[in-house]
Order: structure tokens, then sequence, then C-alpha cells
């Protein structure tokens, strides 16, 4: 067969497999079949779509070889076979061309089956399978839609392009640019392959870039390489020709090859193993930077027709905004310059019409496609909040997202993005910051009347975030993975949000003497979301404002503000500058005036208040739900919270308290006679005397996040929530999760097993946080025995488990929202910042050991033999006569902790009465907390113990000794360790969770019996524990 036969052949099985794939270029004819080398085709491409083609998967010298016809296909690079020079480099005129290797053919015939076997035992050589995979991708790179020739503000020809880090909106916008961003990862392989690789042929080290919407790696040098190999990233708009316009709306994949993929193949099932993790230049997946989908990088997973298939953009397309809504304008040319003279009257009256937004040429116009299933968004990110985490989030939006509705506030604010997508349906509305920013935002929606107005979610940067918690956001970010904000934000609830209009003018009443030159007539804000507070907790935030602003260089740590904010209130309480503010205001609401009043409290600190949270997250108002004068506090009824802060009720605050309620209203009227401190939602001034009228301006739309169950099932035979769940706890130490939370196999190594509790199977986390308080650890005494006898810190969290990639931390605010199945399904992971981490800890104990396998829920064992559990009067006499290991083996042999002797005294009963702290922690760390308020029935008088005392006896004479008169019984625990002054035990049993409100038969509780002892600091400090105690009982009664 001479060559001529040889290359008929192969444009013909080059014809059985881009049958699929000749569609791709819209409006473009196909060639004619290529003649002998050198031939050029009948209708060559146009250089601009050549030049502006980009591949969306392959490096430049990775190929697809012996794979045409079979199952079994593999990927090689170019440069390890081809010899220098024999092939066109991917991108030239050359390979983009019809040359005299593969082309496109101008028909199709069918082959027999016996045809189609010889050609797969001929296979097409490396040069033609080369050609035709990237003319393929080369194709799709387009999507729908080819751009057409540059901007009128861009080059022909640039000599060195800007490597862009933010969206560029401009007129000159390159058609598929990517988002660099500095990184610092070094187990990634440059993306255009060691032929282009400017840093290998330097032989040096260069930094690296990450692309924020496709996420490939590159050196920096390496970025222009990108154009040689016809990559581009994900398209973000299109081009608004009338052609384009009327062709279908939808986009295709932008396949990427990934060295290092997580999750499992869409066709197969299999994981992506990789034998090498780092510096691996294996090609191991290829998956979609728009839907996210991933295949094996052979021909039995991935299909040449999955180049052209439509993509449906993900779990999260109802909130994606897809690239073919965003369309770039073209510049209107004046083409009518004869008629200018003719129609210059009416064109003056067309155009006063117009205002100048409208009026404004945008280089993008917004033409979206209405569907009831979409809810798009738009995120608006203030890189300034939190630290540096407002940066590092914008990257995560700008991957699952379309680049251009993701915006950052740093770069001119929101109101552009709002004005060009305002005739977006169903739109819904991010904002990641403080309360601050969602305000702007708001006031931002108020300017622009859009209607209806886009609901607001909220992810909280930094701290206080008052208004996100209200709205069940948390106090702050820490590691939730963006795509459950996502799926949170898409189904959110719609709720409104009372805005109160602020109206300041001068004092006209106000003596000149009463002036300040510091003080000034204007509020900061005319409106408020949050609250609108005078007096003492504004002038600590004046100060400290004024400060930052005079010495910005000493306020550069979160430690510090905290540390100088305390400093501040400190010495402002001492100073007592806002204890005379009940002389200098007047407070008139609806009508009532309440001056008086306020005049008998003697408040320092007077706050108006329109939702809940207050001052990082407390709750001034509380639940009043005794007090039938006042209502439940809601953000949207229409009415303001008056509240008065005494510093005794300011303390209170910390720990559970409210402030003094006052009234509720809907229009307040406050007279000032001197200047003084306020705040308006955290902005402070210092307001000379003023006459400041408050009512309601509107009603904000926001989005609450909701309590839900998981929306995709974790097997797809899931059976219904059983009644009750058994489930395994184990607690991650801080330096473990750290280091280990992008390996959830190791991580879960590193755990340490805490205890098993048995919860209701629809239970949230916030009652799962309930039994697992009750699991208590090893005496301190034995620490050095076992692994988990480091005490629980009240500091730790819940660990969602369940994500594909990673651990992350829930927020304690929002615990009430997830239910224990959705973060687990057989064993619950917490994180314990004060646990040693692995590096730290003994070795774990041997299987042998005596040890309990769970020191919190401990397994009886049985003794040698056929030996029977030891008698309850073993345990008390080792109880009574302070003998812990006695004690701590008959436990073990399976001695009944709640056992108790002829006066019904417990366990714990006798330990208080010998002051054993170490018996006393080991029962309350494995005893049933029934033991915590048990009572007996007869109490011997302490007389003669305090008399032993005296005189040296140990406990056991006295025990022998006592024959006295009992005394009243009724006691628990609790009430003989506040006798007997024993403050280390009181402790102990407290944060055990004793009751303090419990009373003897003589009717003191606890703190009373302290002051018999004449032990004041005991008593004030069970006072404070038991005032704690009756407001988290007042709370749970009256939650809603």
């Amino acid at each position: 067969m001479d060559d001529d036969e040889e290359e008929e052949e192969g444009v013909q099985e080059e014809e059985v497999t881009v049958a699929s794939l000749s569609a791709a270029w819209p409006g473009t004819k196909r060639p004619g079949p290529p003649s002998h080398q050198g031939a050029l085709p009948l209708l060559p491409v146009p250089r601009w779509r050549r030049r502006r083609a980009s591949s969306h998967l392959l490096p430049a010298d990775v190929v697809y070889d012996h794979a045409l016809w079979g199952l079994h296909g593999y990927y090689r690079r170019l440069s390890q076979q081809r010899p220098s020079g024999q092939h066109p480099v991917p991108g030239s005129r050359r390979a983009s061309g019809s040359t005299a290797g593969p082309g496109m053919p101008a028909r199709m015939r069918p082959l027999s089956r016996r045809r189609q076997v010889a050609l797969r035992r001929k296979s097409a050589g490396p040069q033609t399978w080369s050609a035709l995979l990237v003319k393929a991708i080369t194709k799709s790179g387009l999507q729908h839609l080819a751009p057409p020739p540059p901007a009128p503000g861009a080059l022909c020809s640039e000599p060195e392009r800007q490597i862009r880090s933010t969206v560029d909106w401009s007129e000159s916008a390159t058609y598929g640019e990517h988002i660099w961003f500095e990184t610092n990862v070094s187990g990634d392989f440059c993306y255009v392959g060691e032929q282009y690789c400017v840093a290998k042929m330097l032989q040096k080290s260069v930094s690296r870039r990450k692309c924020a919407a496709c996420k490939i790696v590159v050196h920096t040098p390496c970025i222009e390489q990108l154009e040689k190999i016809n990559f581009r990233c994900k398209p973000s708009f299109r081009e608004s020709g009338s052609r384009n316009i009327r062709e279908p709306t939808f986009v295709r994949h932008h396949w990427v090859h990934r060295r290092r993929q997580d999750g499992k193949c869409r066709h197969c099932g299999k994981g992506f193993q990789q034998k090498f993790t780092f510096h691996s230049k294996e090609i191991v997946a290829i998956s979609c930077s728009w839907c996210k989908q991933a295949y094996h990088s052979k021909v039995s997973c991935f299909m040449l027709q999955q180049i052209e298939e439509p993509c449906s953009l993900g779990v999260h397309a109802a909130v994606v905004i897809p690239p073919t809504w965003i369309l770039r304008a073209r510049r209107p040319q004046n083409t009518l310059k004869a008629s200018k003279k003719k129609k210059r009257a009416s064109f003056k009256r067309k155009s006063s019409k117009k205002g100048p937004e409208e009026g404004r040429w945008r280089p993008f116009i917004i033409r979206p496609t209405p569907s009831p299933l979409m809810k798009p968004l738009l995120v608006f990110v203030n890189p300034k909040s939190g630290g540096n985490q407002g940066a590092k989030i914008i990257q995560s939006f700008l991957w699952y997202l379309n680049p251009r509705q993701v915006f950052d506030l740093s770069q001119g604010g929101p109101k552009e993005a709002l004005e060009m997508y305002r005739r977006v349906h169903n739109l819904r509305i991010l904002a990641c910051g403080g309360d601050g920013t969602v305000g702007w935002i708001l006031s931002t929606l108020d300017q622009l009347r859009l209607k209806p107005p886009p609901p607001v979610a909220i992810l909280p940067l930094g701290t206080g975030n008052d208004l996100a918690r209200t709205l069940n956001w948390g106090g702050g970010y820490t590691d939730e993975p963006v795509s459950k904000i996502l799926s949170h934000v898409e189904e959110g609830n719609v709720v409104q949000l009372d805005r109160w209009d602020l109206r300041a003018e001068p004092n006209p009443e106000a003596g000149p003497e009463e002036r300040d030159e510091g003080a000034t007539d204007r509020l900061p804000l005319d409106v408020f979301n949050n609250y609108f507070s005078l007096g003492f907790d504004a002038h600590v935030t004046l100060e400290f404002h004024e400060s930052r602003e005079a010495n910005p260089e000493k306020f550069n740590s979160r430690f510090r503000n905290k540390m100088f904010y305390a400093g501040t209130a400190f010495s402002d309480f001492l100073m007592g500058s806002s204890k005379d503010l009940a002389k200098h205001i007047r407070v008139v609401c609806d009508g009532t005036d309440l001056t008086p009043k306020i005049q008998d409290l003697k408040p320092q600190c007077i706050v108006f208040l329109n939702i809940p949270r207050y001052c990082a997250g407390t709750m001034p108002w509380g639940h009043p739900g005794e007090h039938h004068d006042f209502e439940p506090q809601r953000h949207d009824d229409g009415y303001l919270e008056v509240i008065g802060f005494t510093m005794t009720s300011l303390a209170a605050l910390q720990v559970g308290g409210h402030g003094e309620r006052l009234t509720q209203c809907r229009e307040v009227l406050l007279t000032t006679s001197k200047a003084i401190p306020v705040q308006v939602d955290g902005e402070p001034c210092k307001l000379a005397a003023s006459r400041i009228r408050i009512a309601l301006r509107n009603q904000a739309t926001m989005v609450q996040k909701a309590k839900r169950r998981s929306a995709t099932p974790l097997h797809s035979d899931q059976q219904p929530v059983p009644e009750q769940l058994q489930i395994q706890v184990s607690r991650v130490s801080m330096h473990d999760y750290e280091a280990l939370h992008y390996d959830k196999e190791q991580l879960k190594e590193a755990s340490v097993p805490l205890g098993t509790v048995v919860v209701p199977g629809d239970s949230d986390l916030e009652l799962c946080r309930a039994h697992i308080e009750r699991l208590r650890q090893e005496p301190e005494g034995a620490g050095a025995k076992s692994l988990t006898c480091q005490k629980l810190s009240p500091k730790w969290c819940f660990l969602d488990a369940t994500t594909a990639s990673r651990f992350y931390r829930i927020d304690r605010a929002q615990e009430h929202l997830n239910y224990v199945t959705e973060i687990a399904q057989d064993e619950i992971y917490i994180l314990d910042p004060e646990l040693l981490g692995a590096s730290a800890r003994p070795d774990l104990p041997t299987p042998t050991s005596p040890l309990p396998t769970s020191p919190c829920s401990p397994t009886p064992r049985s003794l040698p033999g056929d030996a029977a559990p030891p008698k309850g009067e073993e345990l008390i006499e080792a109880a009574r006569r302070n003998d812990f290991c006695k004690l701590q083996e008959l436990h073990r042999a399976g001695g009944d902790l709640m056992h108790r002797d002829e006066r019904d005294r417990t366990l714990l009963h006798h330990a208080v009465s010998t002051g054993s702290k170490e018996v006393v922690r080991y029962l309350l760390d494995h005893a049933p907390t029934e033991i915590l308020d048990a009572v007996e029935e007869k109490t011997l008088s302490f007389l003669p113990f305090l008399m032993a005392l005296g005189r040296q006896e140990g406990p056991e004479n006295w025990m022998e000794s006592t024959a006295s008169p009992c005394s009243p019984s009724g006691e628990t625990c609790l009430h003989q360790a506040a006798a007997l002054g024993q403050r280390t035990i009181c402790h102990y049993i407290v944060e055990a969770g004793a009751s303090l409100m419990k009373t003897d038969q003589q009717g003191d509780t606890p703190r009373q019996r302290a002051e018999k002892a004449q032990d004041t600091e005991l008593a004030a400090y069970l006072e404070n524990r038991q005032h704690y105690q009756m407001i988290q009982r007042e709370d749970q009664e009256t939650a809603v």
C-alpha cells in the first residue's frame, strides 16, 4: 500500500472519531479533505480564532496514545518520543491549521466492521492522534461561543500581558483570562509541561502562581507560555454579537488535567490513586472547573464525546451565574454624523430623560434567563475584615462560582455590581464581613430602590457580628467549606429586619457652658440595624477609635486591641465618667416620659436595641417569660427594646445576665443637655447637646440560616433515622488538627477515644453536647497511666467529618442548626484545644493494660474465675479510709459506685466527709450523674468531726466514735462540702453539674450552708454559680 492510500485510511479513521465534534465552531463550514503535504485547506480557520482558542484540557507535552479505538490507552509525553522539530508546536500556525496530517473531513463515510478492525490493528500514529486531540480540545475551549476579534480597547499583539489578580471589567477584558494568586505550593508540577517550562530551562527556583478560577499552578515566568498551548481559564462572559445571542444558551465543560485529585471517578467510582503525591508528573484525572466532575485519565472512563457535552454547572448550579448571561457590549459607534444637526433637538429631549446611571455606557451587560429554580448569587467580600480571612475566602468563591459574580469591596464598593445585576430575578446577596459591611450593602440597596430587594445572607468575618449571630450565621468564620456555605445561602429562609432612622438636630435649650469643642452635631450614621447606645460603652469605643487613629501601628494585633478595650473600660469605671448620665438626658418613648424611671435606676449606659444580640453575642433583653409587661424580642416586629445598664448588670451580662428592661416602643425622642459619647452600630462619636428622633425606616430582606438535614443522603439505600444512636466520641488536639486536617485518615488515627454516648436519632449537636459533657476523664492522679485521662476543656467544639476532603470546625453558636446524623455516622470527632498533641502524649496503653478501654464509660471487667462482684461494704470502707487504689480496683472488678449504706449515704458523701479530693474526682468521673444530687436520710453532726480535726485525729477515728444525734436529713454531697468549707471539692461538684438550688430539710441551699460556716468566699462563689444556673434554667424554659 502506497503512502497516499495510507493517508486516506488515516483520514477515514479520523472521520469516525471526530464526527461528534464537527459543530464545535458555530458558523464555520468544515474544510474539505486534506491533500498532499503542504496543501492548504479549502476554508482555512481565521487567525483570530486560532489565536484565541483554548484547549481547556491538556498541558503542552501530554497526548493520548494507542487509545483511539481501544480501552487501554495511556498518556505519554511528546518530548519523550518525538524527535526535535518533527511535529508542530500546539497553538502555532502549523498546528492550528489543516496540514498534511490531520484535518476536518468534508464527508463522513460509514465503515464496515472488518474495515474498523483493520484500522484498529494499524492504529493511528502519534502524529495523527496528537493533532486530532489538540484540535478537538481546542475547539471545545470556546464552549459554544467563539469570541469575535479583539475588543476596540485591546491591542492585537501585546508584548507582555499584565498578570491580573482581580476580574477585569474594562472593555479590553480578555476572554478566558486567568486570575492569579501567589502560592507556595511546591508539589504541583508546572502546568505548561517540561517542554515549555521556563523555570526548568533556567534551572533555578522561581515563584509560582495559582489560578483561583481553574486551580492550575504555573511558574510566574511560564504564564506567557499558556498562550502557546492554547490554554485559557473558564470563560466568564460571552460576546454580544447578534448571531451569538440567538445561539443555544448552555455552557460546555472546561476540562483541566490534574496531577492530584480528591474524590472518586464519576464513571467507575474508584479513587484517584497516586503513587507519589509530591512532585508527581503523572496525569491522574481530568476534571471540569465548572461542575467539578472528575474522571480517570484513560479512555475507559473519559470519552472524546464528553468534550462537547453541555455542563450542568454542578451541585451549586442554582446559585452560579452562567457566563451566557454576561455579555460584553461593544462601544456604540457614531455613524449618524450627517443627520446629527437635523435630529439634535430630538436627541437632547431623549437624552435628558435618562439619569446619569442609565445614560452611562457600561462594557458589560446582564441578559438573564429567568428560571423559578435558580437563585443567582452575588458575593461581596470585605478583605479587611477578620485579618486575612476576606482575602483568602475570595479565592474559594472564584473557584465555585463565576468570577464575575464575586466582588472585592475594596475595589469600589457594591453599588456598580448591584446596579448591573438589578434585573436578575430571584437574586440573593452574600455579604462576607462584619456588621458594618452588611449595613453598607443594605444602605446601597436603599439608594438603588431595587424592587423587590434581594435578600442578604451573611458570612461573618472578624469578631462581634451580632447581626450574623441573630440570623444563625454564627459569630465568625472558622473553616467551614465554602460549598456548604453556598448550600446554606440557597436553602436559607427569607426573613425581615427592621431598620431605624436616626435624625439629630442641635438642642437650642442647651447653654453655652455645655458646649464641647471636640463634639460634633452629626451622627456617624443616619440609620441603624443593630443598636444605638450612649454612655459607658460608647465612651470606651470612642477612646479606642481615637487612639487607633492617632497611633495605628500600635493596634495591629487583635489581642492587643482586646487588652486596650479592657484597660480603657477599667479606667473609665474608676473615673466614673458616665455615672451622671441620667441627669443629662430626657427619654420619651411613644409619648411616655421614662426620665423619672431612668433617674431612679441611675444607669451608666442606655441601649436602644433592635436585635437580640449585643456586645459580641450577649443577650441583654433576655427571655422575659414570667414578665407579662414585656414581649419576647423580635427583629421584625417594628419595636425597639430600651435597656438600661448599671455597672453591676454590665458585669452580669458576660455570664448570662440581662440589663434593666425599660420599655418596648415604636418611636423615641431623646434629648441630651451636654456632649455625650454615642455609637451607632459600633461607629462612635461625641455628640453635642441634641434632640434625636428614632423611628422605623423600613424592613430589609435577609436570609436566615435554616436548620436542615443533608439534602444528599450518605448512601443510596439510606434507612430512616433510628430512634436512638449509639456513637463513639473521639477528640482531636489542636496540634494534630492544624497538621492533619487535610488528611482525614491520619487525623482519625491520631484521635483519642473519649467514650460512647446514646442520643435520640433526631437530636441536634446542642443536645449531643449535653451528653458529651457528662463524659468525664480519669482523675489527675492517674494522668500518667491513661492516654485519655486529660480532662475535657470547656472550649471544645464539634468537627464535621462527612466532607470528602477534610475536617472542619462547627461554630458553637450554630450547633442547634446541625443534626448529629449530618456530621457523623458511627463516630463523632471533637476538637479540644487544650488536649496534648500526639507528639506530646505518652504511648497508648497496651491491650493487656488493666485500665478500662474508655475511662469515661468504663466496661466492668469480671474477676478471674467465678469470683462474685465485690460487696458494697468494701466500697464504703475504701471511701471511708481514703483508699483510692482499693476503690479503683473494686470498681474495675464490677463494684457499684451508686451503693448506699444503712443511712442512705452514697460513696460520694463518704468521700466528701473524709476530704479525699482524689476519690471525689474518681467518683465524679465514673459514677452516674444521679449521685450528684442524691440525698441522705440521716446526716451525722459535724461537731465531732471538727473536734477530731482539732485533736489531729484521723477521720477513721471520728467515724468510729461518732454517736451524736443526727442533724436534719436531705443533704447532698454539695451541702456537706459547703458546710466543711471544702472549696476545691465544691468546685469539682459544681462543675460536674450538681444543683445549687436544692435545699435540705431546713430549707438551706449550699450557699447558705457556706454562710453558716462563715466562709464568705465560698458563699460568694456558690452564689455566682447559683445565679448562673437560674439564668440557664430560665432560658431553657422560655426558649422557643
